[in-house]
């Protein structure tokens, strides 16, 4: 079985190497972005040339976005391809959040083509720094399940990994559908200049949510429709 793993953090980012520590044992082409393109959301080039860097037999550094890696890794890239994964992306793509996510919407446009996905993110408290071989078991343990058991057509996985202290038991993996409340809108104005100041951590968390399941220290799986 072929995967397809990419991201929005870049190529080089470390949660997309510790998505492939997740998936030992399968077939794996990289295609990711070449850049960090975090918020970029569903965007995709369509007026300028996309470079794609062949680094090896495997692994191609790709000029575009997200949803760009996924058409240009199923069409041309491997035309054979079973799911496409993303991620581990550094920070959390809850409820609202995979409207904004590039993470989340290479999954989308894998969809979008029949083709089953997975999203991964790992919610960060604070500037507290990720254990990425601790997410990588966390989420070779998601995947033993997801993997086989395909989504329908017009569905895409969405997960979310807790960020607990070192030391603390594994999280319980926990089903639960996505939170529909807004992310806080606060805005620090300077003259002219607006700057985004909500807090990430102060969002609506209605219970049995996405959100609230993984502030709760669980690994939070949604199933997404187009």
């Amino acid at each position: 079985m072929t995967l397809i793993l990419t991201n929005d953090d870049g190529i080089d980012a470390p949660g997309i190497r510790a998505l492939q520590k997740a998936v030992t044992g399968y077939k794996v082409i990289v295609a990711a972005p070449r850049d960090h393109l975090s918020g970029c959301g569903h965007q995709v080039t369509t007026t300028q040339a996309i470079h794609v860097h062949r680094r090896s037999e495997t692994e191609y550094a790709i000029a575009g976005t997200p949803a760009d890696c996924t058409r240009i890794a199923t069409t041309y890239i491997c035309q054979d391809v079973k799911f496409v994964l993303s991620g581990i992306n550094a920070g959390g793509n809850m409820g609202a959040d995979v409207y904004i996510s590039g993470t989340v919407a290479a999954v989308r446009e894998a969809a979008f083509q029949g083709i089953p996905g997975v999203a991964v993110s790992h919610y960060r408290k604070g500037k507290r720094n990720v254990d990425w071989d601790t997410a990588a078991r966390w989420t070779a343990k998601v995947l033993a399940d997801l993997l086989h058991r395909p989504p329908e057509p017009g569905t895409f996985w969405n997960v979310n990994l807790p960020h607990l202290l070192p030391g603390d038991p594994d999280p319980e993996v926990v089903f639960c559908e996505p939170s529909t409340q807004p992310l806080p809108v606060n805005y620090r104005i300077e003259g002219d200049n607006f700057y985004y100041a909500g807090e990430y951590a102060q969002r609506d968390r209605a219970p049995g949510t996405d959100v609230d399941v993984c502030f709760s220290g669980k690994i939070a799986v949604t199933l997404l429709r187009l």
